[in-house]
This record gives C-alpha cells, structure tokens and sequence, in this order.
C-alpha cells in the first residue's frame, strides 16, 4: 500500500472523499483542496483513470519539519530517489509555499532540484536531465509553516483536461468542477438533465460520461506513472481494457434526455465537436435557443435544470445581465414546474435576481474566483418579480412613467426624467431617451455597505425589467461621482453609436454608452427654450458649450450670429453634428476649442446674449488657471460685462447646491442680477429643485 493525495478545487474535499471510497481506497482523509488515501498500484491506476473530482493524484514520499534552507535540502536528499524513477527520465521540480527563512519558491525548487541530482550522482548514477516543460518526472514540494512535503506527481498533467475540449469558447467551467455541480445538483441520472446557459458543453458532455459509466481519462495517451520504477503494465492494461469495453457498450446507447441550449450558434458547433471527441454525441443534443424563453425540452418527463450562466467581471458587465438572469428565472418558474433548478455563478449579485428562495447552497471556487451553486425546487406558487422592498418604487415609476410620457409627447419632448431620487431607499435617477433608459446613481456614502447599494441596483433592474419588459439593451447604467479637470471629459467606451431626439423643433444626437453625460443636460431644456426664443437677430456667445445644444436653440430662434467656446474637440466636433442634423449652417457660426478663461482675456468682439453654463470646479491642464464657480463667478461676470452690449442678457447658470451669488459686487459694477432658477425648473425635475441655479444679468 502506497499513500496518496488528490488535489481537487477548495469545496470539493467531501465529494472526493466519498469518490475515491467508491473506487478502493482506504484511509481516506480530508484536508484542505485535496484528500489523502491508502492504495496499492492497481487502485491508484484505476482513481487515475476514473476519477471525475481530482486534479491530480500525488504519491506522497515524506513529510519532514524544515528550518532553513539546508534543512529542505537534507529532506529531499533523504529520498532514494532511483528507487521511483530511472536517471534517464528527464525532471522538474514545482516548489510551493514559503515561511520566515524562504521567500522565493523559484529558489526553493532549485535547492530541491540540487538535492535530487546530488543523490543520483552520490548513488553512482549519472544526473537526471531537467526539463521544466516536459518533463516525464515532476516532483512536488509543498511547505507549510516548517512542514515540508515531498511527493512526485503519479497522474500527470492535470486530470480535468480530458481531452475532449480542443476549443473551450469562452470562461469555460474545469471538467471536474462541472462533475462536482452535476453531482451537488443531486441529479439522478435516469431524469432530464437540461443546460440552457450550455456554452462549449461541459455540463452536458460530463453528465453524459457518468450516465454512460465512461471513465473521464480513458481518452488520455499517458499517465506519469507509466514511468515510474514498479510500474505494472499488466495491471494497467487490465483496467484500461475493462474502462474501453464499457465505454464500448455506451456506443449502442439510445440518445439520453440530456440536452443544452445557447443562443450563440457558433458555441454549440464547438460543444458538438466536443460531444464526439468525448464518444457521447449519439447520447446527448444542443439547439440554439434564447435561456429567457426555454421550455421543457423532453415532454411531460421532470428533471434537473443545472446551468453555469455568464456572470460580469466589471460593473456594467454585471448590470446588463441581471435582466438575464430575472427573465430566466420567470421562464422556468412559469413552465417547470416540478423540476430542480441549480445556478453556479461567481456573482451572488446575480443570483439574487433570481428572485427565487434557494433549498441548498454549496460555497465552491471556479479558478480562484468564490462561487456558489444555489439549488431551488420549482413549485405551482406565483413568482414574486418584485419585492416588498421594492413595491413602493415600482408604483412610483408606474405613476410617473404613465403622467411624463403623456406631458413628453405633447411637449414633443423625447429625452426626459422618468424618475430623481423620490424614496430615499432608492437613490437613483432614471431617463428615457427614446427607448432607452439610463439609470444613474451617485456614488453611495461611506456608511452605505457594498452588498446594499448592489441589492438596490438589482431591485431597481428587475422593477423596470418587470414593469416595463424592457429590452436588456436599453437598459444603461452609470455612477455620478464629483467630477474634476479632464475627468470629466474622460471617455468610458468607443462604441460611437449615436442617435437622435426631439426637443421641442430641435434634434440633438445622444450617445449613452461613451461618456458619462449623454449630450443632453436635460435640466435646461426651458433655459434653452427660453434662449431660442430671445435669440432672433441677436448675436449669441455660449461659452462652455458643451454639445452646442444651446447654440442649436439660438440659430433655430433665428440668431445672426452664433459663437460656441469649449476646450474639448470631442465636444465640439458633437455640437457641430448637431448643428447638421438640425440643417444649420454658414460662416456666421463659430465653433472655437479654447480654455474659456483664456479666451475672454483677449475677447474684442460684444454679444447681445450670452449663455454661460460653468462646471463647479475645474483644474483641467488644458486651463491656464483653476476654475471654483463659488469663489469666481464674480470676476468671471465681470469679465462678461465687458463684451455684453448695453441691452443685452446673460443668462447664468451652474449646478453647485452651495451657490450664493454675490449679488453685492455685481452691483458695485454694475450689473443687475434676477433669479429665474425656478421658472427654469422642467417639469420632470420638479422634485429637485436644487438641480441647478440660473440667473438673468444685465447692465444697470
């Protein structure tokens, strides 16, 4: 009898201890990511060949209590290495873990590889070969605390690479964790099993090898044992034989009721490839179908839905998949009733949009990454899409969404805000423009925890998904956090997809996927009406102009002249896009990239309307000088007021809560100043009305 440890993922210890019981072995005992066992050589060849659950099976050599550098050196030399493997065998050597006199595990595996090669040569054999990619020998240590463990690899490269998978598709699930789910799942193998999130077909294909009784290594050419001193080819020939006849016997199988699904076409070529490398094609089918509109694939007959469904790394990923994952949940909740749903993802986010009460839940890890798989019985009960939580927030959205599309129509109006901020327990603001619907939050307080802030998004994801049947798509998703220099002209995708609304008689092209803001500050949309209609015949100066909606106003109220300033090109470029799709052109319309600031010091021309829209700090490198709109809108006024003709207007305007014109100065040179802020509030900004401040300025 020889000892033995096989390595698995962190969570499959207790699994893979009732499996290696099931194929022979004794003295099993679980440790951490693996198992330790008793076996002679025929029990460990036949756990090579059939085990579903190890990565790799070791053969241990001996422990040894280490304190230095020498001390790993005289525990490996101890080996009579020539005893397991022939000198003409090339090697290498992997060394894991560190303590207090060992940091580098490169250095380590060289200290064990000297020992090695030293006991050959003090032995009277040549040295060993190293070879750190192909080897034929690998040895392992493996040191923890003082503790070091020298074993050599008996089963080779990794035991999940079956062999069948040449092209996996992408974020493909390990063999054997896909073993391990089918077996958590509780799946009985004489039921259904369906995968609608199939992918490449690991679930699938692993599911039929256990139903078929085909070891999951019989396609393997060589274990590393085949070259080890003692090994028994008879033996080994012997099990190999038995594992082929019946796989044999699984050729004459009638197609089992194992199916997968996926809406990628192109993926299930891959995962049928991979069915026949794997000798189960004739047992199991893929059909493409979309995972939100599945139905029961085998008739009347109840099974098991067991299913990896993709899961998103980075936030946006993860928010476009949460109607995914709600519309699933409300296909099989609606049509398998009866059935056993089980979802592994990395994403506990994700599964709360399930919306459904987990029976089971098993902790496991995919890679590193620390996954669930949560295991739910389908009953006859109604699907609660909404939570009590969340009731009050989807009656309010019904109610505004139902009162604001009717005002927006009439209006002409096609870019609005559905909903800003009305319960506290839903700090979000919500817009439409068009079809689509952006959902922005500022970022949560400190005292706000992760976990809740995701809850929330989720329940405010599934109300819109729920109330309104809302194309994934068209859901869009962004965090307001305070912006300073260039960050706020910083680009968050290069999709470049632009499209146009209305407002009022004007088109404004909006892109909602590059940029944090849309194209459309849809808090002025009066103040800009307000400016098409003050613009006839004037000359208009918008500085700051962002997208040139301003501008665009003023040249369709019939402005002689307008000059739009901003010192971002992406910007401008849009505002003279703008400017197209509305008809409007001629050399009467300035488009200038410059620092404002900078641009005003040298100012010769005068204006009969300008339009200022500030941001509240800017320390932009592209600025000669750093903008606070709390403490510089003074002097900034002042500076207007050198350009602004006797009757003319400026019409100002910012977004800081903390704004208090000084009045008292203005007045000292000159200026009139009237708050307009709350007639310029839109109707759909009405329950903010902090959202801006603006002012009417005139000479006195």
């Amino acid at each position: 009898m020889q000892k033995f440890f096989a390595a698995c993922p962190k969570g499959l210890e207790y699994l893979l201890v009732a499996e290696l019981e099931e194929l022979g072995a004794t003295e099993v005992r679980e440790s951490l990511a693996g198992v330790r066992f008793s076996a002679d050589l025929a029990q460990a060849y036949r756990i090579c060949l059939w085990s579903r659950l190890a990565s790799r099976i070791l053969l241990m050599l001996h422990t040894d209590e280490v304190h230095s550098t020498q001390d790993i050196y005289d525990a490996v030399y101890r080996v009579n290495w020539h005893v397991f493997f022939s000198n003409r065998k090339s090697i290498a050597v992997e060394f894991n873990g560190t303590n207090n006199f060992i940091n580098n595990t490169q250095f380590g595996a060289l200290k064990a590889k000297d020992a090695i090669v030293d006991k050959f040569r003090d032995n009277g054999f040549d040295r060993p070969n190293v070879d750190k990619k192909g080897a034929e020998i690998r040895v392992e240590c493996r040191m923890i605390n003082n503790k070091l463990s020298v074993s050599i690899n008996f089963s080779g490269r990794s035991l999940q690479q079956r062999g069948y998978r040449t092209h996996a598709g992408v974020a493909p699930l390990r063999e054997n964790l896909a073993a391990a789910l089918i077996k958590r799942s509780g799946w009985d193998i004489s039921k259904p099993l369906y995968d609608p999130f199939c992918g490449s077909g690991t679930l699938v294909i692993e599911a039929a090898l256990m139903a078929a009784n085909i070891a999951p290594s019989l396609n393997r050419t060589r274990f590393s044992f085949e070259d080890l001193m003692g090994f028994k080819d008879d033996a080994w020939q012997e099990i190999k034989a038995e594992a082929q006849d019946l796989a044999d016997q699984s050729k004459t199988m009638k197609q089992l009721c194992i199916r997968g699904s996926d809406m990628d076409s192109s993926v299930l070529n891959i995962a049928r490839d991979n069915a026949r490398r794997a000798g189960v094609d004739h047992l199991v089918s893929f059909e493409v179908c979309d995972a939100t509109e599945i139905t029961p694939p085998f008739g009347n007959q109840k099974g098991n839905i067991l299913t990896n469904p993709p899961y998103g790394e980075r936030l946006g990923e993860l928010i476009s998949l949460i109607v995914v994952y709600h519309r699933f949940a409300k296909a099989v909740k609606a049509k398998f009733t009866g059935w056993h749903l089980s979802v592994f993802s990395s994403s506990l986010e994700l599964l709360t949009a399930i919306r459904l009460a987990p029976d089971h839940k098993y902790k496991l890890f995919n890679g590193q990454l620390e996954a669930v798989l949560a295991n739910y019985d389908i009953g006859d009960g109604e699907l609660r899409s909404v939570s009590r939580q969340a009731e009050p927030f989807a009656n309010r959205m019904i109610k505004n969404n139902k009162i604001l599309s009717k005002w927006a129509k009439s209006e002409g109006i096609e870019a609005y805000r559905v909903y800003d901020a009305d319960l506290p327990d839903f700090n979000l603001a919500i817009d439409r423009y068009k079809d689509q619907w952006i959902i922005q939050e500022y970022a949560a307080p400190k005292y706000m925890s992760k976990d809740k802030t995701m809850k929330r998004l989720i329940e405010a994801f599934v109300v819109l998904d729920h109330t309104f049947d809302i194309d994934p798509a068209m859901i869009k998703y962004k965090v307001r956090e305070v912006q300073k220099g260039e960050n706020q002209y910083e680009r968050l995708n290069e999709s470049r997809n632009k499209f146009t609304v209305q407002e009022y008689n004007a088109k404004f092209l909006i892109n909602t996927t590059d940029y944090l803001d849309n194209g459309l500050f849809l808090d002025h949309r009066l103040t800009r009406k307000m400016i098409q209609g003050l613009a006839k015949d004037k000359d208009f100066l918008n500085l700051f102009c962002y997208t040139g909606s301003a501008s665009v106003h003023a040249a369709l109220g019939g402005a002689e002249s307008t000059t739009s300033i901003d010192m971002s090109k992406t910007y401008l470029d849009w505002a003279k896009e703008n400017y197209r799709v509305n008809g409007i052109g001629g050399a009467e319309h300035q488009f200038i990239q410059m620092d404002v600031l900078t641009w005003l010091a040298y100012c010769q021309s005068s204006y009969d309307l300008i339009f200022i829209d500030p941001p509240t700090f800017s320390n932009s490198k592209r600025m000669a000088q750093t903008l606070d709109i709390n403490r510089d809108h003074a002097q900034l006024l002042q500076n207007l007021k050198r350009i602004l003709r006797p009757d003319g207007l400026i019409i100002f305007s910012n977004n800081s809560r903390q704004f208090k014109m000084d009045i008292a100065h203005l007045d000292r040179i000159g200026l009139v100043v009237k708050d307009i802020s709350a007639e310029t509030i839109p109707r759909d900004f009405k329950g903010n009305q902090k959202i801006h401040n603006c002012w009417e300025i005139r000479h006195k």
